[in-house]
């Protein structure tokens, strides 16, 4: 992504997420919601210093990387800084979200606590990792995805309390029991 189209993609991210408004874009409105609404803080936080992360400037990445251990630590949330993520993302409770920087997420993708989208750790032949999540996916509490080679698909519903290590097709609704299972397929 270039710099011009990642400015424009902080914009609309913190437009939806810390104005919540159909306004035009200023950073008096943002900086203004930031302050008067303490849920939308992360939000604000974590895209600057994700904007930052991936800028050319020594000092930059620094701060980002300071801001973002101190966001760790206030809401127990651990989105590393690579991760992705379009604009739209709600997260209903903070505590024990991680998520895995090579992780690259569509917009409107909702998360809930004690939720881990993180790789295996066993990649020996060194393949490139792919945690690709689509549009419109809301995962259930204390849910797992691992995996180094995954894709979930858009309009996707991870029911709370499940495993997921293989990749799931667009438009359905999945919960794990002893294996995962897909309950309902979306029509159109």
């Amino acid at each position: 992504m270039n710099r011009k189209s990642s400015s424009e993609h902080l914009r609309e991210c913190l437009q939806r997420e810390v104005m919540m408004s159909t306004k035009k874009f200023s950073w008096y409105r943002v900086i203004h919601k930031a302050i008067k609404c303490p849920n939308r803080r992360y939000h604000f936080w974590w895209r600057v210093a994700s904007f930052w992360h991936t800028s050319n400037n020594s000092f930059l990445k620094k701060r980002a990387a300071k801001i973002n251990r101190r966001l760790i630590a206030k809401y127990g949330t651990e989105i590393q800084l690579g991760a992705h993520i379009g604009p739209g993302l709600v997260i209903s409770h903070h505590q024990g979200i991680v998520i895995n920087g090579a992780a690259i997420i569509g917009h409107s993708f909702r998360i809930r606590q004690n939720t881990t989208i993180g790789i295996t750790g066993t990649n020996i032949e060194k393949e490139p990792i792919s945690l690709l999540i689509g549009n419109n996916v809301s995962i259930g509490a204390n849910s797992c995805i691992i995996a180094d080679q995954i894709s979930i698909g858009n309009n996707v519903v991870i029911g709370a309390m499940s495993f997921v290590n293989k990749s799931i097709p667009d438009d359905v609704t999945v919960y794990t029991g002893k294996s995962l299972k897909i309950i309902s397929k979306k029509t159109s």
